[in-house]
C-alpha cells in the first residue's frame, strides 16, 4: 500500500492535469477519508455538458461505416472494467490502468463538435469500459456489424485480436458515418491532426462479425451479445441494527469551545483549498458560483454547489446549470438505507442552497461496494438501491445515469477486508436566472439569521461522535414530505430575492455551518441556542453537533422578515440570531447557563490547518 497522502496527491494531480489541459472547469467535489479505504481507495470523476436538443437522439442505419477516432490502441486498459470490480491483492495486474493524453482528447472533442454541426455522422459513443467491444457492440445492436480488426491503429505491434477488441485505451471515439460523408469527415479530422480510421460497416443481419486479415475471429448474434448472459439469482440478507440513543452528552463551556475547533479541523470537515486551488474553475469564464466562496480570497468557505452560466453557448440566456454532490459513507456503517437517503437529500439540498428549483433536478448514482456474492453485503446493497428508488419517487426526480463498482475487497496476510459501502449522488439542475444565485457567506451586519428545519437528537455516525468516541446514537433520517416542502419554499424565497445567504447543515452539524458562513463573510454572528427548535430536550453539544437532515441556515434583511416568516408558515422556522461586524461567533444559552465566544479567524485557522499537504 502507498501512504494515503501519496494516493491523495496522485489523484488530485490526475484530475488537475487532465481537466486543466482540456480547458474544462473543475467546479465541485469532495474528499472523504476512512481507514477502510487504505488498500482500496475510490475515485469518482464526472462531467456534464450541453447538447442541442435536435441532436440528442442517435440512430445507426445499415450501411453506415464504423469510424474510430483519436488515440491509438494499446495493451494499457485491458480488463480495465473488470479490474475495477475484482478483489485486489499483490498479484493484481496494474496494466489495466489506462494511460491518458488530454491533448489528444481535446483535439478529438473540438473536431467532433465541428463534425456534429456539419451533420457528418449519425451516432457516436466513446470507448469506455470494454473498449471497442462495447462501443461498437452498442452502436450495432439493432443492425449488426462487421469489423476488420487489423485496420485499428495500434500504439505498437504485437497485439492479438482479442486485445485490440477489449483494450480500454483512452481518447478514442467510435462514429457511425453515412458512406456519402466518408471523405468529408476524414478530411475534417486530418485538418485538425486527429487520427481517424474506418474499420468496418454496420450491416442488416444483426450479427457481430470480427475479422483479422482473412480470418474470422468472432461470429455471434447481437441478441446473444446483449441478452444472452443469464441473470443470476443471489441471496441477500439484512439484519437490522436498532439505533439506540447515545447517553446524554454534556460537556463544559471550555470543552465545547475546543470541540468546535476539533470538528472544524476534522479530516472530513476541514478545508480542501489546497486541492481546489490547483484546479482551474474559471476557464471558459462561465462559473458564476465557485467551489470556495467568500468576501475575499483569504476569507472563503465551502460552497454548497456550483453554478455555470453557459452564455457563450446559449446566446442571451440567463439560465444556469447547478451541480452538487452528496456523500457520507460513515452512515453506511450502521444503515445503508439511511446513508443513501441522506446522500440524495444532501445533494438536492446543496443545489437548492444556491437557487436551484427542486422540481427541476436530475440525479446520478454511484455505488462502490464489497462482494455481492456475500448475502450480508448484497443485503446492504439492496437496502441502498431501495432508498434511491424511494427517494426518487418521493421527490419526483429521475436518476438519469450512474455506475457501480463491486467486489471492492482486498486481502492482507490471508484476511479479506471489504470497503465501507459508498453511495455518491450527483445532482444537476437548471435555474431560470443566474442573477438570483445565493452564496453561503454572511453578507451584512444587522441582518437576521434563521434556522429552517428541526434539530433532532441524531448524533449517530456523526463527526462529533467519531472524535468523542460516542457509542450508539441515532443516524439521521429523511422525511421526504417535509424535505420536499421545505426545499420548495427555500427556492421560492431565493427566487424572490429575500435571502442574502444560505447554507445547509451537514457534516459537523449546525455549528460547523454557521462558523463557515461567518469566516467566509468575515462577519460575526450572535446565536441563541435556546431558540433552535428541537424534537426533544437536548444538551448544547447535541444541538450544535447533530447532523439532522433538512436544515438550512439563511440570512435575511430585517425588512424582509415578515415576508420570510409568511412564506415559511407551516414549516419549522426559528429566528436564532443576528450578523455582527465584531468578528466573533457567540453561542449562548440561558437555559443551559453557558456562553461561548470565539474569534472567527481562530475558527478559520482550525478549519484550514489539517489538510495543507
Amino acid at each position: 500500500m502507498h501512504h494515503p497522502k501519496r494516493i491523495a496527491k496522485g489523484v488530485v494531480s490526475g484530475v488537475r492535469d487532465y481537466g486543466n489541459r482540456m480547458g474544462i472547469p473543475t467546479v465541485n467535489g469532495g474528499v472523504f477519508f476512512d481507514k477502510g479505504y487504505m488498500a482500496n481507495p475510490l475515485v469518482y470523476c464526472g462531467t456534464m455538458g450541453i447538447i442541442p436538443k435536435d441532436m440528442s437522439e442517435k440512430e445507426v442505419k445499415s450501411g453506415d461505416l464504423v469510424l474510430v477516432v483519436g488515440g491509438r490502441t494499446g495493451r494499457d486498459g485491458i480488463h480495465g472494467a473488470t479490474f475495477s470490480s475484482v478483489e485486489l491483492d499483490n498479484e493484481s495486474d496494474v496494466s489495466a490502468v489506462q494511460i491518458g493524453n488530454p491533448i489528444v482528447e481535446k483535439k478529438v472533442l473540438d473536431t467532433m463538435l465541428k463534425a456534429r454541426d456539419l451533420k457528418l455522422y449519425r451516432a457516436v459513443t466513446d470507448c469506455g469500459a470494454g473498449g471497442l467491444s462495447s462501443a461498437v457492440g452498442e452502436l450495432g445492436e439493432k443492425t449488426g456489424v462487421v469489423v476488420e480488426l487489423e485496420k485499428v491503429p495500434l500504439k505498437y505491434k504485437g497485439l492479438d485480436p482479442w486485445e485490440i477488441w477489449i483494450s480500454e485505451a483512452q481518447e478514442r471515439m467510435v462514429f457511425a458515418v453515412p458512406p456519402k460523408n466518408k471523405n468529408k469527415i476524414l478530411n475534417l479530422f486530418k485538418k485538425e491532426n486527429v487520427e481517424a480510421t474506418f474499420i468496418g460497416k454496420f450491416t442488416n443481419d444483426k450479427k457481430l462479425i470480427l475479422k483479422y486479415g482473412k480470418e474470422i475471429v468472432a461470429d455471434m448474434e447481437m441478441s446473444f451479445l446483449h441478452d444472452g448472459v443469464p441473470k443470476p439469482t443471489r441471496t441477500a440478507v439484512w439484519k437490522e441494527k436498532v439505533s439506540k440513543k447515545q447517553s446524554p452528552v454534556t460537556v463544559s463551556e471550555k470543552q465545547l469551545a475546543a470541540d468546535i475547533k476539533n470538528v472544524l479541523s476534522d479530516i472530513n470537515v476541514c478545508s480542501r483549498d489546497w486541492i481546489i486551488r490547483q484546479y482551474d474553475h474559471e476557464v471558459q469564464g462561465q462559473t458564476v458560483v465557485k467551489p470556495l466562496q467568500g468576501s475575499s480570497i483569504t476569507n472563503s468557505g465551502p460552497q454548497d454547489a456550483a453554478v455555470i452560466w453557459p452564455y457563450t453557448v446559449v446566446k442571451g440566456t440567463k439560465k444556469g446549470v447547478v451541480l452538487s454532490n452528496g456523500l457520507n459513507p460513515e452512515y453506511g456503517k450502521t444503515d445503508t438505507y439511511k446513508m443513501t437517503a441522506s446522500a440524495v437529500e444532501e445533494a438536492m439540498r446543496n443545489a437548492v442552497c444556491v437557487g436551484a428549483d427542486p422540481e427541476k433536478i436530475s440525479l446520478l448514482d454511484n455505488f462502490c461496494w464489497g462482494n455481492p456474492n456475500k448475502p450480508e453485503i448484497l443485503g446492504s446493497l439492496v437496502r441502498a438501491a431501495q432508498a434511491a428508488y424511494d427517494l426518487s419517487l418521493g421527490y419526483g426526480v429521475p436518476f438519469i445515469s450512474g455506475k457501480d463498482s463491486l467486489y471492492n475487497e482486498y486481502t492482507i496476510d490471508g484476511k479479506t477486508y471489504s470497503i465501507p459501502p459508498a453511495f455518491l449522488v450527483s445532482s444537476m439542475s437548471v435555474m431560470e436566472d443566474v442573477t438570483k444565485t445565493v452564496t453561503m457567506d454572511l453578507k451584512q451586519a444587522g441582518n437576521s439569521i434563521y434556522l429552517l428545519g428541526v434539530t433532532k437528537n441524531e448524533l449517530g455516525c456523526s463527526v462529533y461522535a467519531k472524535i468523542k468516541n460516542i457509542k450508539n446514537g441515532i443516524v439521521p433520517e429523511v422525511d421526504v414530505k417535509v424535505s420536499k416542502d421545505l426545499m420548495k419554499k427555500v427556492h421560492k424565497a431565493i427566487n424572490a430575492g429575500i435571502v442574502e445567504a444560505c447554507h445547509d447543515c451537514s457534516d459537523g452539524g449546525f455549528v460547523t455551518a454557521i462558523a463557515e458562513m461567518a469566516f467566509a463573510g468575515d462577519k460575526g454572528a450572535d446565536i441563541d441556542i435556546d431558540l433552535i427548535k428541537t424534537n426533544e430536550k437536548m444538551s448544547a453539544a447535541e444541538i450544535l453537533f447533530s447532523e439532522s437532515n433538512t436544515r438550512f441556515i439563511i440570512e435575511v434583511n430585517p425588512e424582509n422578515e415578515k415576508e420570510i416568516e409568511k412564506l415559511f408558515k407551516g414549516s419549522i422556522i426559528s429566528k436564532i440570531g443576528k450578523v455582527f461586524d465584531n468578528k466573533n461567533l457567540i453561542l449562548s444559552s440561558k437555559k443551559q447557563k453557558m456562553s461561548i465566544k470565539e474569534n472567527i479567524k481562530n475558527l478559520q485557522k482550525a478549519w484550514q490547518k489539517t489538510l495543507q499537504w
